[in-house]
């Protein structure tokens, strides 16, 4: 069997691929990629057993259809280094004998029997079925990442829990101590509908998309979710179990509002939060009229930091307490060059969302806060 293929599109595709295998695997074969070759196209597959991802290459002068294997650090050395040009592959389907020609060398090697590499699970017919712009979901699980907890006794909590109702689409995260809901009111669905997508194809999915890529379908049942975009497809298993009910943690009115430069006031926490407390990383926040001061102290070490800021506030004084790596988080997490900040007193938890929301689009962000201690 023989094929030709760009050495920059197969070092590009392998690379994207290898973030799904595991550095140490329950089956030998899932160390390697599956290479399958049939109609002038090559799919090549990675596998962890959870996550299986595929993707398909063109590649020119076929002969012969087939599949095997290639240890995945074998192949991603040998085209890491390697300029643009085409690489001609000479495979032997009985031996696995393989023979890369290049344009000043070739490589030698032996590949592997693709008999045991496990099949890929396909969402049956009836499966509920979302379509959305791939740039919809990129950004939306940028702003839900980090929020995701890391928790063995509730592992629903660990991933991004996907909503559908005949409203919108929500896509939520939350470690209990931090939550983000983004609402998309394009994307509905007359049944409700829900999932809790795991963190690792979460993340395969950030890197492998593309803003421009077009729409991604999302399949789903109750326990594996396919996901097909542009250059090809993610199968996963979801994470199991009733997500809680996050949107009655929201508080339904903050009648406090603060409207600052999100950049200013990001600079500003950053300054202030070396001289924090190490173990609580309190924040405190006392606004007044048209003036926010952020700071913070560890009375153990004798140090402090306090800095003034002018905001949009009308309200009453009152002060508040965050923890400043979570506020660092959430304000990196907002595009918008403002944001508004809706608090209610020191003990309710305080919402933040962008002064500007995205078209269609409803982003919020919530904080708990923590005890000040005046």
């Amino acid at each position: 069997m023989k094929f030709t293929v760009s050495s920059t599109a197969l070092s590009s595709r392998l690379n994207t691929l290898s973030k799904v295998i595991n550095s140490k695997n329950s089956l030998a074969i899932l160390d390697s990629f599956l290479f399958h070759i049939t109609d002038n196209q090559l799919t090549i597959t990675a596998s962890d057993r959870e996550n299986v991802m595929q993707t398909t290459i063109a590649i020119e002068n076929v002969e012969g259809t087939g599949d095997f294997c290639i240890p995945n650090h074998v192949i991603l050395d040998a085209v890491r280094e390697l300029p643009e040009q085409p690489l001609n592959f000479d495979i032997d389907l009985e031996s696995f004998a393989i023979k890369i020609l290049y344009q000043n060398g070739l490589y030698n090697f032996t590949a592997q029997n693709a008999e045991e590499f496990p099949p890929v699970q396909h969402i049956e017919d009836g499966a509920t079925e979302i379509t959305a712009e791939a740039s919809i979901l990129v950004d939306n699980i940028n702003r839900s990442l980090f929020a995701t907890a890391n928790d063995e006794l509730r592992p629903v909590m660990n991933g991004i829990y996907f909503d559908l109702t005949p409203d919108s689409l929500s896509i939520v995260a939350s470690d209990g101590h931090k939550l983000v809901r983004n609402q998309n009111f394009t994307i509905k669905n007359d049944i409700p509908a829900s999932f809790v997508l795991p963190k690792k194809p979460a993340t395969l999915l950030k890197n492998v998309l593309s803003k421009d890529d077009g729409d991604v379908t999302i399949k789903f049942n109750d326990r594996n979710a396919e996901i097909i975009f542009t250059d090809g497809t993610l199968n996963c298993r979801l994470i199991e179990g009733r997500y809680p009910n996050y949107n009655s943690v929201i508080p339904k009115d903050n009648p406090n509002h603060v409207t600052i430069d999100r950049k200013s006031l990001l600079s500003a926490i950053r300054r202030v939060l070396p001289f924090a407390s190490e173990s609580s990383q309190l924040v405190r926040f006392h606004l007044e009229m048209g003036k926010l001061e952020v700071s913070s102290q560890d009375l153990d070490f004798a140090t402090a930091a306090k800095e003034h800021l002018t905001c949009e506030y009308t309200n009453k004084p009152m002060s508040i307490g965050f923890k400043g790596s979570s506020l660092l988080e959430i304000l990196n997490n907002i595009d918008s060059e403002e944001v508004v900040l809706q608090l209610a007193d020191p003990s309710r938890a305080g919402i933040i969302v962008p002064a500007t929301q995205p078209e269609n689009e409803d982003v919020l962000m919530l904080i708990m806060p923590m005890l000040l201690n005046d």
